[in-house]
């Protein structure tokens, strides 16, 4: 059985009435994707961007819905287009799959440096002799697909992370802050706004046996918890793009030892100068490094020791 999609093209100033009349004509969901080339990095707290063209796609069950029933969606996807200004409508269906296991087909296990291996939890491990990472990404952010987080990973299996403390701030899935305990370290603090990432962290640590190793936070958790444990760390990982980066330079530099390192990723060549910026008063700073492959050398890393 299929579902039915409704998708049209409007200026973002028109997508708040879109789709409270697509949840009025009994929408079960609503996707809004960029209509052209507009890119969108990670808003700060309390920022929702939208790009300035929008696609919205609305999604109607069909299957079990009987108030949809005789439904003529092509004279609805009209009417709601006319009504908001839409440059363009059109119709196609969405066949019925087992949505809960459908995106576990794209991955595959990826082999970073040092001989460290991202396996996802439903598959077998390549090479079992490796240092084997398995990850159940869930909801949060970090599955070492993106090129950021395979910038951090080589990163850490270029580290001697022996007995080390390491503090993953923007920990999304946990999949730094694990492959530093499984790389060697002592203990990760690991923090992210995200409940789901927090418990994802958690989850992940428990899937990789590192569990008593790794404590992971809420900000204002991880801020009680500093209270009555001061240890400063030998390292920290920041995956989370620049404004947030930049944000956090100083609050970054009470947190690490003298001679401490850091590793940030997240950012784009244009954003380099300021984040540089934000953190030469603290660090001494390696030159940005990024893949050289047309897909991800955009994007960019940055590592230094603490002064």
């Amino acid at each position: 059985m299929a579902w039915q999609q409704l998708h049209l093209q409007c200026p973002k100033s028109a997508v708040e009435l879109a789709e409270a009349l697509f949840y009025e004509s009994n929408a079960v969901s609503i996707l809004l994707e960029d209509a052209g080339d507009e890119p969108l990095f990670e808003p700060m707290p309390g920022e929702e961007p939208l790009w300035s063209d929008v696609v919205i796609t609305a999604i109607f069950d069909t299957n079990s819905d009987d108030s949809l029933s005789g439904t003529d969606f092509e004279s609805l996807a009209s009417t709601i287009a006319a009504e908001v200004g839409a440059s363009r409508f059109w119709l196609t269906h969405l066949d019925d799959k087992d949505w809960t296991r459908e995106w576990m087909t794209y991955y595959q296990p990826i082999k970073c440096a040092g001989n460290l291996w991202i396996v996802p939890e439903w598959l077998d491990a390549p090479d079992p002799s490796a240092t084997n990472l398995i990850l159940d990404p869930g909801l949060a952010f970090g599955t070492g697909y993106h090129a950021t987080t395979r910038l951090c990973l080589d990163w850490l299996s270029e580290q001697d992370l022996t007995d080390k403390l390491v503090i993953d701030y923007g920990c999304g899935s946990g999949i730094l802050g694990v492959a530093a305990l499984l790389l060697g370290a002592k203990q990760v603090l690991a923090v992210d706004i995200d409940p789901q990432a927090v418990l994802a962290t958690r989850q992940n640590a428990a899937l990789n046996g590192v569990a008593d190793k790794l404590i992971a936070f809420l900000p204002q958790e991880f801020e009680e918890y500093r209270r009555t444990h001061p240890e400063l760390a030998d390292v920290i990982t920041a995956n989370i793009l620049a404004k947030p980066l930049i944000y956090f330079a100083p609050t970054f530099e009470t947190l690490l030892k003298s001679g401490g390192r850091i590793v940030l990723a997240g950012l784009i060549q244009s954003q380099t100068q300021d984040v540089i910026a934000a953190y030469e008063p603290f660090f001494e700073l390696d030159a940005a490094y990024h893949y050289d492959n047309a897909d991800d050398h955009h994007w960019h890393r940055l590592s230094g020791i603490k002064k």
